[in-house]
């Protein structure tokens, strides 16, 4: 029950976030074209864009991890028994994974607080608030830290995919 809701939010969350592809990609086509077709550049566009690219990059982070997207190097690991390979999994996660995406989790938290405290905007040509885009990093850390609970549990009951 438990790996199957932390499943479904990140796919769910990482087929909303795909959509901003599209939307970044529409952006920078609506740009060129007012730029050199035009000669009438915008001045909101690049900001726009890299921030739609920052939301997309790292809220798939959850979404990547439950599809195992990630990168892995198993040349060792792929040699030993499977109750080895279990063993160095779990161990990987308790000592590099879970670390990380607290340490990840609570700087973020604090980085994304005194941005919204502070209403942080871009330096660009158009000020536009940078603050959503640091509260994503935090919501990031958020949606991985509980993929890698998800995963773990499927390490502990010998299961590598839950039925949707």
């Amino acid at each position: 029950m438990i790996i199957r809701a932390i499943d479904v939010i990140n796919e769910v969350v990482g087929r909303i976030v795909v959509v901003l592809a599209v939307i970044f990609a529409g952006i920078i086509i609506y740009d060129v074209v007012m730029r050199y077709a035009f000669n009438a550049p915008t001045r909101w566009a690049f900001d726009l864009s890299k921030q739609l690219y920052g939301f997309y990059f790292v809220l798939l982070g959850g979404y990547a991890l439950k599809h195992q997207s990630h990168v892995r190097v198993d040349l060792l690991l792929e040699r030993f028994p499977p109750g080895v390979q279990r063993i160095v999994e779990l161990a990987g996660y308790a000592l590099f994974f879970f670390p990380f995406t607290w340490i990840f989790l609570t700087r973020s938290y604090d980085f994304a607080a005194t941005s919204w405290a502070q209403g942080e905007t871009t330096y660009g040509a158009v000020a536009l608030p940078i603050y959503p885009l640091k509260a994503a990093l935090c919501v990031a850390a958020g949606l991985l830290l509980i993929q890698g609970v998800s995963e773990v549990l499927k390490i502990v009951l010998g299961r590598r995919e839950v039925d949707q």
